[in-house]
């Protein structure tokens, strides 16, 4: 029988009914987890079949976990009324890899589990998803590098400043004009631009930059740009070269906010649907140093058993030579995002768990006074990227405990514009200014 597993406003409340009711049931059948239960790494059995297998290994590590009640997390309403008015006119390619049709909100707001494309459907709408739809600017954070260990003191390997991350969308436009498609798509035909720069630190590091641009066209690759100190010139990059993590740190640009790899480079299986926890509303912003597990995640925090896709990707054989034979992501399918993806090395084994901290306010951190928003919406305010073969994590702090102001994540405020995505300004921000503004 067909089900809809994922559904806009406009969907019967019968519907919702239903699915808060097999949220409930799963949490009766979980091994009798319930709101309140704290969990370490001495009762981690409890929680072994509702978080990954790289999860698991994390909380037997240290991490540890409050689970909290489940709540409804709400799309921003520019992006439902764009969901409403444009999702109908959206399919995929005769080959089933790429959109047509796609304007803005969520392309695939049901998705069929029986649908032979339920993997490719659900990639499409977190690569469009609702929690920064226009452009996003997220100011001063850091990512420290540690070894896990279970009760193991904190010792910082380094520790990475960097001064932006940020990005801009040519298509899918909702709340900041040119919407809901910037004139310039017509003649670049980018999706969507992204940046990281400059680093502020480590010292040999400092200026480093990345910027990357997603076509539309399935065969153009991503182009990505990054500027290094020691040469001090722009380089353009490989694709391959984004799946892997360079100097001391474990993360890889493909891989940043769980998944931002070109989805037509792979071949994608919804694997499943499965209630399971997952940190979509911590409580504390800056997120916390976990003390229990040398520093290598955010703990303790409030996880929630959440309803997720499953979905398994394998790069396609002749697009790009992965460092990875697969990954397994567990997608949020309220909030279209990677909450935890288990990617495994070319010999089959377990290899880096990617984990995310969301969230849920009118604003970013308590303090801010400027980033403020009519609405709630989610903030990525944490992440790690751990090896679980060796133990080498990098966990980053969006924002910094230390940064300079409280107003961290701009989204959807016209904070940057496509001027900001050049070779040249990233250059101009590596030789002594902190941005384009200079702020």
């Amino acid at each position: 029988m067909n089900r809809a597993v994922r559904f806009g406003s406009w969907c019967v409340g019968a519907l919702a009914v239903l699915l808060i009711i097999g949220i409930s049931s799963s949490l009766a059948l979980a091994d009798e987890v319930k709101p309140g239960d704290f969990i370490t790494p001495d009762n981690a059995n409890k929680v072994k079949d509702l978080v990954s297998p790289g999860q698991y290994l994390r909380v037997l590590h240290g991490m540890t976990i409050k689970v909290t009640p489940t709540e409804r997390i709400d799309w921003p309403p520019p992006y439902k009324d764009a969901t409403e008015k444009y999702s109908s006119q959206v399919r995929l390619t005769p080959d089933h890899r790429s959109l047509v049709g796609y304007v803005a909100g969520e392309p695939f707001p049901i998705v069929d589990a029986n649908d032979p494309d339920a993997g490719t459907k659900v990639m499409w709408n977190v690569a469009f998803r609702p929690i920064s739809s226009d452009e996003y600017d997220l100011r001063w954070f850091d990512c420290d590098s540690v070894y896990w260990g279970k009760n193991a003191s904190f010792r910082e390997i380094t520790d990475i400043e960097v001064g932006h991350y940020a990005g801009y969308n040519e298509v899918g436009r909702t709340e900041v004009d040119p919407m809901p498609i910037d004139p310039d798509f017509k003649k670049t035909g980018r999706y969507f631009l992204g940046l990281l720069y400059p680093v502020l630190s480590p010292q040999d590091a400092r200026g480093t930059g990345l910027i990357k641009f997603r076509y539309a066209d399935p065969n153009i690759e991503d182009a990505a740009w990054t500027w290094t100190p020691g040469a001090r010139r722009v380089r353009r990059l490989n694709y391959a070269i984004l799946d892997s993590a360079t100097g001391v740190q474990a993360y890889d640009p493909n891989h940043y906010e769980g998944f931002s790899g070109k989805n037509e480079n792979y071949n994608w299986k919804l694997l499943g649907e499965k209630n399971m926890l997952a940190a979509i509303n911590v409580e504390h912003v800056p997120d916390v140093r976990c003390p229990t597990d040398g520093g290598a995640s955010h703990c303790p925090d409030n996880w929630q058993i959440r309803h997720d896709y499953i979905i398994e990707g394998r790069p396609r054989p002749g697009r790009f030579n992965s460092l990875y034979n697969r990954e397994i992501m567990y997608v949020d399918s309220e909030a279209d995002f990677v909450m935890a993806n288990d990617m495994y090395d070319r010999s089959g084994e377990l290899f880096i768990n990617y984990t995310s901290w969301m969230h849920y306010a009118d604003r970013a951190e308590p303090d801010a006074k400027i980033a403020i928003y009519p609405f709630k919406r989610e903030f990525q305010v944490g992440s790690s990227s751990a090896n679980v073969q060796s133990g080498f994590s990098t966990v980053c702090y969006h924002p910094s405990m230390n940064a300079p102001s409280r107003d961290s994540w701009f989204i959807n405020m016209g904070s940057v514009d496509r001027d900001w995505f050049t070779p040249e300004q990233m250059a101009r921000a590596a030789e002594g200014g902190h941005a384009v503004g200079g702020d």
